[in-house]
Protein backbone atom coordinates (compact mmCIF):
# COMPACT_ATOMS: atom_id res chain seq x y z
CA UNK A 1 0.00 0.00 0.00
CA UNK A 2 3.03 2.33 0.60
CA UNK A 3 4.19 1.59 -2.35
CA UNK A 4 1.55 2.04 -4.24
CA UNK A 5 1.02 5.73 -2.93
CA UNK A 6 4.49 6.17 -3.00
CA UNK A 7 4.12 5.23 -7.07
CA UNK A 8 0.91 7.51 -7.03
CA UNK A 9 2.73 10.53 -6.06
CA UNK A 10 5.89 10.11 -8.11
CA UNK A 11 3.41 9.75 -10.65
CA UNK A 12 1.47 12.98 -9.87
CA UNK A 13 4.66 15.14 -9.49
CA UNK A 14 5.82 13.85 -12.57
CA UNK A 15 2.48 15.24 -14.55
CA UNK A 16 2.80 18.69 -12.60
CA UNK A 17 6.39 18.99 -13.25
CA UNK A 18 5.55 18.33 -17.14
CA UNK A 19 2.69 21.18 -16.87
CA UNK A 20 4.97 23.48 -15.84
CA UNK A 21 7.24 23.38 -18.52
CA UNK A 22 4.91 23.07 -20.94
CA UNK A 23 3.33 26.51 -19.74
CA UNK A 24 6.64 28.02 -19.90
CA UNK A 25 7.43 26.69 -23.55
CA UNK A 26 5.93 28.36 -26.54
CA UNK A 27 4.63 25.73 -29.34
CA UNK A 28 6.45 26.37 -32.87
CA UNK A 29 3.27 28.40 -33.99
CA UNK A 30 3.74 30.68 -31.09
CA UNK A 31 7.31 32.41 -31.90
CA UNK A 32 7.85 35.60 -30.86
CA UNK A 33 7.40 38.04 -33.12
CA UNK A 34 10.46 40.16 -34.81
CA UNK A 35 9.73 44.28 -34.72
CA UNK A 36 11.94 44.01 -37.98
CA UNK A 37 10.11 43.26 -41.20
CA UNK A 38 10.17 43.41 -44.63
CA UNK A 39 14.00 43.32 -44.44
CA UNK A 40 15.67 42.94 -47.89
CA UNK A 41 18.98 43.43 -49.02
CA UNK A 42 19.82 44.40 -52.86
CA UNK A 43 22.49 46.15 -54.90
CA UNK A 44 23.36 47.01 -58.54
CA UNK A 45 26.78 47.57 -60.51
CA UNK A 46 26.95 49.97 -63.17
CA UNK A 47 29.97 48.83 -65.34
CA UNK A 48 31.31 51.59 -68.33
CA UNK A 49 33.64 51.98 -71.58
CA UNK A 50 34.05 55.31 -72.19
CA UNK A 51 35.63 57.13 -75.38
CA UNK A 52 36.01 61.06 -75.97
CA UNK A 53 38.38 63.03 -77.80
CA UNK A 54 38.70 66.71 -76.87
CA UNK A 55 42.09 67.95 -77.78
CA UNK A 56 45.28 67.01 -75.48
CA UNK A 57 42.73 65.08 -73.43
CA UNK A 58 41.57 62.23 -75.36
CA UNK A 59 40.09 59.48 -72.81
CA UNK A 60 39.78 55.58 -74.00
CA UNK A 61 38.81 53.39 -70.66
CA UNK A 62 37.03 50.94 -69.31
CA UNK A 63 35.72 51.91 -66.38
CA UNK A 64 33.60 50.76 -62.83
CA UNK A 65 31.11 53.71 -62.58
CA UNK A 66 29.81 52.93 -59.08
CA UNK A 67 28.73 49.01 -57.24
CA UNK A 68 26.33 49.94 -54.47
CA UNK A 69 25.16 47.25 -51.64
CA UNK A 70 21.95 47.99 -48.99
CA UNK A 71 19.67 46.16 -46.36
CA UNK A 72 16.56 48.41 -45.71
CA UNK A 73 13.45 47.26 -43.88
CA UNK A 74 10.47 48.44 -41.35
CA UNK A 75 10.74 48.50 -37.79
CA UNK A 76 6.93 48.14 -36.18
CA UNK A 77 5.12 49.43 -39.29
CA UNK A 78 5.41 53.29 -39.27
CA UNK A 79 9.47 53.30 -39.14
CA UNK A 80 10.94 52.60 -42.64
CA UNK A 81 15.02 52.16 -42.60
CA UNK A 82 17.80 51.53 -45.29
CA UNK A 83 21.93 51.67 -45.12
CA UNK A 84 23.81 51.53 -48.00
CA UNK A 85 27.22 51.87 -49.03
CA UNK A 86 29.01 52.73 -52.23
CA UNK A 87 32.26 50.83 -54.18
CA UNK A 88 34.23 52.57 -56.81
CA UNK A 89 38.04 53.32 -57.26
CA UNK A 90 40.44 53.02 -54.88
CA UNK A 91 40.76 54.15 -51.54
CA UNK A 92 43.12 57.72 -51.92
CA UNK A 93 39.80 59.98 -52.14
CA UNK A 94 36.81 61.32 -50.11
CA UNK A 95 35.27 60.91 -53.61
CA UNK A 96 36.36 57.82 -54.90
CA UNK A 97 36.97 55.11 -51.69
CA UNK A 98 34.37 53.11 -50.68
CA UNK A 99 31.75 54.74 -48.13
CA UNK A 100 28.56 55.09 -46.27
CA UNK A 101 26.00 57.14 -48.67
CA UNK A 102 22.98 56.11 -47.14
CA UNK A 103 21.70 55.81 -43.48
CA UNK A 104 18.61 56.80 -42.61
CA UNK A 105 15.32 55.81 -41.02
CA UNK A 106 11.96 57.69 -42.12
CA UNK A 107 8.21 57.33 -39.90
CA UNK A 108 5.80 57.16 -42.54
CA UNK A 109 2.81 56.27 -40.76
CA UNK A 110 0.58 59.28 -42.24
CA UNK A 111 0.95 60.23 -46.20
CA UNK A 112 0.82 63.65 -45.87
CA UNK A 113 3.31 64.29 -43.20
CA UNK A 114 6.58 61.95 -42.80
CA UNK A 115 9.59 62.65 -40.48
CA UNK A 116 13.11 61.28 -42.01
CA UNK A 117 16.29 61.42 -40.06
CA UNK A 118 19.64 60.48 -40.79
CA UNK A 119 21.85 60.79 -43.87
CA UNK A 120 20.19 61.02 -47.48
CA UNK A 121 19.62 62.76 -50.57
CA UNK A 122 19.33 66.28 -50.47
CA UNK A 123 15.20 68.04 -51.34
CA UNK A 124 16.50 69.57 -54.49
CA UNK A 125 15.27 68.74 -58.14
CA UNK A 126 13.34 65.54 -59.36
CA UNK A 127 16.19 64.44 -60.78
CA UNK A 128 18.38 64.03 -57.92
CA UNK A 129 16.86 61.34 -56.01
CA UNK A 130 16.19 59.29 -59.21
CA UNK A 131 18.09 55.94 -59.08
CA UNK A 132 21.09 56.05 -61.95
CA UNK A 133 19.96 53.02 -63.62
CA UNK A 134 16.46 55.00 -64.02
CA UNK A 135 18.05 58.01 -64.70
CA UNK A 136 18.00 56.73 -68.13
CA UNK A 137 21.30 58.52 -69.43
CA UNK A 138 25.34 58.22 -68.77
CA UNK A 139 25.13 60.45 -65.81
CA UNK A 140 22.77 62.71 -63.97
CA UNK A 141 22.52 66.44 -66.20
CA UNK A 142 25.22 68.80 -65.80
CA UNK A 143 23.25 70.88 -63.47
CA UNK A 144 22.21 68.51 -61.32
CA UNK A 145 26.11 67.28 -60.95
CA UNK A 146 27.19 70.97 -59.82
CA UNK A 147 24.82 72.22 -58.19
CA UNK A 148 22.77 69.36 -56.18
CA UNK A 149 25.52 68.14 -54.51
CA UNK A 150 27.38 65.49 -56.42
CA UNK A 151 31.10 67.23 -57.86
CA UNK A 152 29.40 70.55 -56.37
CA UNK A 153 30.74 73.67 -57.76
CA UNK A 154 31.61 74.77 -53.56
CA UNK A 155 34.28 71.99 -54.17
CA UNK A 156 32.30 69.69 -51.61
CA UNK A 157 33.87 66.04 -52.01
CA UNK A 158 31.72 63.91 -53.90
CA UNK A 159 28.57 63.76 -51.78
CA UNK A 160 25.51 62.24 -54.50
CA UNK A 161 23.55 64.44 -53.88
CA UNK A 162 23.13 63.56 -50.06
CA UNK A 163 24.08 65.63 -46.58
CA UNK A 164 23.00 64.52 -42.79
CA UNK A 165 20.44 66.01 -41.46
CA UNK A 166 16.17 65.76 -40.77
CA UNK A 167 13.35 66.48 -43.51
CA UNK A 168 9.29 66.26 -43.30
CA UNK A 169 7.32 65.29 -46.35
CA UNK A 170 4.00 64.54 -47.44
CA UNK A 171 1.21 64.42 -50.13
CA UNK A 172 -2.40 66.00 -50.09
CA UNK A 173 -5.18 67.14 -51.75
CA UNK A 174 -6.47 64.18 -52.51
CA UNK A 175 -8.71 64.72 -55.86
CA UNK A 176 -12.07 62.32 -56.77
CA UNK A 177 -10.26 59.40 -57.62
CA UNK A 178 -8.59 59.08 -54.36
CA UNK A 179 -4.84 60.77 -56.12
CA UNK A 180 -2.74 63.29 -54.23
CA UNK A 181 -2.39 66.57 -56.50
CA UNK A 182 0.77 68.18 -54.01
CA UNK A 183 4.17 67.11 -52.52
CA UNK A 184 6.13 69.09 -50.12
CA UNK A 185 9.36 68.44 -48.83
CA UNK A 186 11.42 70.31 -46.44
CA UNK A 187 15.07 69.70 -44.94
CA UNK A 188 17.47 71.50 -42.82
CA UNK A 189 21.03 69.63 -43.29
CA UNK A 190 24.39 70.48 -42.27
CA UNK A 191 25.73 71.73 -45.32
CA UNK A 192 28.83 69.70 -45.66
CA UNK A 193 28.11 66.57 -47.66
CA UNK A 194 27.92 63.05 -46.09
CA UNK A 195 29.85 61.66 -43.67
CA UNK A 196 31.10 65.16 -42.39
CA UNK A 197 29.95 67.61 -38.96
CA UNK A 198 28.97 70.80 -39.87
CA UNK A 199 31.79 73.23 -39.32
CA UNK A 200 30.35 76.92 -39.67
CA UNK A 201 27.04 75.92 -37.28
CA UNK A 202 25.08 77.35 -39.60
CA UNK A 203 22.31 74.82 -41.61
CA UNK A 204 21.27 74.25 -44.90
CA UNK A 205 17.48 74.55 -45.47
CA UNK A 206 15.79 73.35 -48.83
CA UNK A 207 12.29 72.75 -49.65
CA UNK A 208 10.25 72.25 -52.80
CA UNK A 209 6.74 71.94 -53.80
CA UNK A 210 5.08 70.18 -56.49
CA UNK A 211 1.64 69.89 -58.41
CA UNK A 212 0.67 66.92 -60.06
CA UNK A 213 -2.31 67.66 -62.39
CA UNK A 214 -2.72 64.95 -64.13
CA UNK A 215 -1.24 61.21 -63.59
CA UNK A 216 2.38 61.03 -64.06
CA UNK A 217 2.80 64.62 -64.55
CA UNK A 218 5.16 66.95 -61.89
CA UNK A 219 5.51 70.65 -61.84
CA UNK A 220 7.54 71.80 -59.12
CA UNK A 221 9.98 75.07 -57.68
CA UNK A 222 12.77 74.06 -55.33
CA UNK A 223 15.10 76.22 -52.93
CA UNK A 224 17.96 76.34 -51.40
CA UNK A 225 20.09 78.70 -48.79
CA UNK A 226 22.83 77.87 -46.68
CA UNK A 227 26.59 77.65 -46.51
CA UNK A 228 29.65 75.48 -47.20
CA UNK A 229 32.38 75.73 -44.83
CA UNK A 230 36.76 74.87 -44.54
CA UNK A 231 39.20 75.11 -41.85
CA UNK A 232 42.69 75.74 -43.04
CA UNK A 233 45.36 78.02 -44.52
CA UNK A 234 44.68 80.77 -47.46
CA UNK A 235 45.37 84.03 -48.72
CA UNK A 236 43.93 86.99 -46.82
CA UNK A 237 42.32 89.43 -49.43
CA UNK A 238 40.36 92.29 -49.40
CA UNK A 239 37.15 91.67 -49.01
CA UNK A 240 35.87 94.35 -51.44
CA UNK A 241 38.41 93.77 -54.25
CA UNK A 242 39.44 90.07 -53.85
CA UNK A 243 42.84 90.84 -53.91
CA UNK A 244 45.84 90.04 -52.17
CA UNK A 245 45.94 91.99 -48.97
CA UNK A 246 50.23 92.80 -48.79
CA UNK A 247 52.34 93.06 -45.65
CA UNK A 248 54.90 95.73 -45.12
CA UNK A 249 57.81 94.03 -47.35
CA UNK A 250 55.19 93.77 -50.47
CA UNK A 251 54.70 89.85 -49.98
CA UNK A 252 50.89 87.90 -49.50
CA UNK A 253 49.84 86.77 -46.07
CA UNK A 254 48.95 83.22 -45.18
CA UNK A 255 46.64 82.94 -42.51
CA UNK A 256 44.09 80.04 -41.24
CA UNK A 257 40.78 80.17 -40.05
CA UNK A 258 37.72 79.40 -40.89
CA UNK A 259 36.18 80.28 -44.55
CA UNK A 260 32.35 80.15 -45.65
CA UNK A 261 30.95 80.17 -49.03
CA UNK A 262 27.48 80.94 -49.58
CA UNK A 263 25.02 78.55 -51.47
CA UNK A 264 21.45 79.99 -52.84
CA UNK A 265 19.95 77.58 -55.26
CA UNK A 266 16.72 77.57 -57.21
CA UNK A 267 14.89 75.41 -59.12
CA UNK A 268 12.51 74.63 -61.83
CA UNK A 269 11.18 71.05 -62.46
CA UNK A 270 8.93 69.10 -65.14
CA UNK A 271 8.00 65.87 -65.63
CA UNK A 272 5.65 63.53 -67.62
CA UNK A 273 5.69 59.88 -67.55
CA UNK A 274 2.89 58.39 -69.53
CA UNK A 275 3.09 55.21 -71.53
CA UNK A 276 6.65 53.78 -71.33
CA UNK A 277 7.77 57.41 -72.26
CA UNK A 278 9.90 59.74 -70.43
CA UNK A 279 9.97 63.91 -70.38
CA UNK A 280 11.92 65.67 -68.00
CA UNK A 281 13.16 69.27 -67.97
CA UNK A 282 15.16 71.14 -64.87
CA UNK A 283 16.80 74.79 -64.60
CA UNK A 284 19.04 75.21 -61.92
CA UNK A 285 20.40 78.83 -60.70
CA UNK A 286 22.71 79.14 -58.22
CA UNK A 287 24.51 81.80 -56.14
CA UNK A 288 27.79 81.72 -54.15
CA UNK A 289 31.27 81.38 -55.00
CA UNK A 290 33.16 78.11 -54.13
CA UNK A 291 36.78 76.76 -53.47
CA UNK A 292 39.62 76.43 -55.49
CA UNK A 293 40.62 72.93 -54.52
CA UNK A 294 37.98 70.18 -53.88
CA UNK A 295 37.92 68.37 -50.91
CA UNK A 296 38.87 64.92 -52.14
CA UNK A 297 41.55 64.12 -49.49
CA UNK A 298 43.02 65.60 -46.34
CA UNK A 299 45.59 67.85 -47.60
CA UNK A 300 42.27 69.39 -50.05
CA UNK A 301 40.25 69.70 -47.21
CA UNK A 302 43.20 72.09 -45.41
CA UNK A 303 43.23 74.53 -48.39
CA UNK A 304 40.73 77.60 -47.83
CA UNK A 305 41.26 79.93 -50.69
CA UNK A 306 37.91 81.06 -52.19
CA UNK A 307 37.84 80.95 -55.79
CA UNK A 308 36.75 84.04 -56.47
CA UNK A 309 37.82 84.46 -60.29
CA UNK A 310 35.43 81.69 -61.01
CA UNK A 311 32.35 84.16 -60.29
CA UNK A 312 29.91 83.37 -57.50
CA UNK A 313 27.28 82.38 -60.56
CA UNK A 314 26.66 79.49 -62.29
CA UNK A 315 23.30 77.45 -64.21
CA UNK A 316 22.05 74.72 -66.08
CA UNK A 317 19.57 73.39 -68.01
CA UNK A 318 18.71 70.00 -69.44
CA UNK A 319 15.64 68.42 -71.41
CA UNK A 320 15.13 64.88 -72.63
CA UNK A 321 12.94 62.23 -73.95
CA UNK A 322 13.39 58.44 -73.87
CA UNK A 323 10.81 56.92 -76.30
CA UNK A 324 9.55 53.10 -75.86
CA UNK A 325 10.34 51.25 -78.89
CA UNK A 326 9.97 47.65 -77.49
CA UNK A 327 7.18 48.76 -74.52
CA UNK A 328 9.40 47.88 -71.06
CA UNK A 329 12.01 46.70 -72.88
CA UNK A 330 13.98 49.07 -75.81
CA UNK A 331 13.80 52.73 -75.52
CA UNK A 332 15.53 55.25 -77.74
CA UNK A 333 16.72 59.02 -76.28
CA UNK A 334 18.35 61.85 -76.42
CA UNK A 335 19.18 64.87 -74.40
CA UNK A 336 20.40 68.70 -74.23
CA UNK A 337 22.42 69.26 -71.22
CA UNK A 338 23.96 72.22 -70.63
CA UNK A 339 25.78 73.77 -67.73
CA UNK A 340 27.61 77.90 -67.34
CA UNK A 341 29.67 77.87 -64.15
CA UNK A 342 29.92 81.33 -64.89
CA UNK A 343 26.24 81.74 -65.95
CA UNK A 344 27.52 83.41 -68.96
CA UNK A 345 27.90 82.22 -72.31
CA UNK A 346 31.92 81.94 -72.93
CA UNK A 347 32.22 79.12 -70.37
CA UNK A 348 29.27 77.15 -71.13
CA UNK A 349 29.37 73.28 -71.56
CA UNK A 350 26.84 71.70 -73.53
CA UNK A 351 26.10 68.25 -75.10
CA UNK A 352 24.08 67.10 -77.29
CA UNK A 353 22.93 63.36 -76.94
CA UNK A 354 21.40 60.32 -78.49
CA UNK A 355 21.42 56.79 -77.45
CA UNK A 356 19.38 53.60 -76.79
CA UNK A 357 18.51 51.37 -73.82
CA UNK A 358 18.11 47.69 -73.64
CA UNK A 359 16.77 45.97 -71.26
CA UNK A 360 17.43 42.26 -71.68
CA UNK A 361 15.53 41.42 -67.93
CA UNK A 362 14.94 43.80 -65.12
CA UNK A 363 18.02 42.47 -63.65
CA UNK A 364 20.42 43.51 -66.79
CA UNK A 365 20.22 46.46 -68.82
CA UNK A 366 22.66 47.78 -71.57
CA UNK A 367 22.77 51.37 -72.79
CA UNK A 368 24.70 53.24 -75.37
CA UNK A 369 24.91 56.97 -76.13
CA UNK A 370 26.80 59.00 -77.93
CA UNK A 371 27.22 62.59 -77.45
CA UNK A 372 28.20 65.97 -79.29
CA UNK A 373 30.22 68.45 -77.20
CA UNK A 374 30.96 72.37 -77.51
CA UNK A 375 32.65 73.43 -74.61
CA UNK A 376 33.51 76.84 -74.54
CA UNK A 377 36.34 76.97 -72.56
CA UNK A 378 38.21 75.29 -74.92
CA UNK A 379 40.40 76.01 -77.29
CA UNK A 380 38.75 73.78 -79.66
CA UNK A 381 35.46 73.59 -78.46
CA UNK A 382 34.00 70.53 -80.35
CA UNK A 383 34.80 67.29 -79.44
CA UNK A 384 32.87 63.48 -79.61
CA UNK A 385 32.00 61.36 -76.71
CA UNK A 386 30.81 57.91 -76.86
CA UNK A 387 29.68 55.95 -73.61
CA UNK A 388 28.34 52.05 -73.26
CA UNK A 389 27.01 50.84 -69.66
CA UNK A 390 26.55 47.66 -68.57
CA UNK A 391 23.81 47.51 -65.31
CA UNK A 392 23.44 44.62 -63.19
CA UNK A 393 20.38 44.28 -60.64
CA UNK A 394 19.85 42.18 -57.76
Amino acid sequence: MKHRTLYQTIVVASCLCMTMNAAGQTTPTEKKKSIFTETKFSGYLMSEYQYSNPKGAENNSFNIRMARMSLEGRILNDFYWKTQIQFNGNTATLGQSPRVVDVLAEWQKYSYFKVRFGQFKRAFTFENPIHPITQGFMSFGQNILKLSGFSDRTGEHSSNGRDIGIQIQGDFLKNAAGRDLLHYQVGVYNGQGINTKDLDQRKDVIGGLWVMPVKGMRIGVFGWTGSYARKGSYTLVDEQTHQPVLDTNGKTQTVSGLQVVERNRYAVSGEYLVNDWTFRSEYIHSQGYGFKATHNTREDAAKADINYAAGDKADGFYALVIAPVVKKKLHVKARYDMYRPQADWNTSKTQYEVGINYSLSNSLIFSGEYAWVNDRSLEKHNYSLVDFQVSVKF
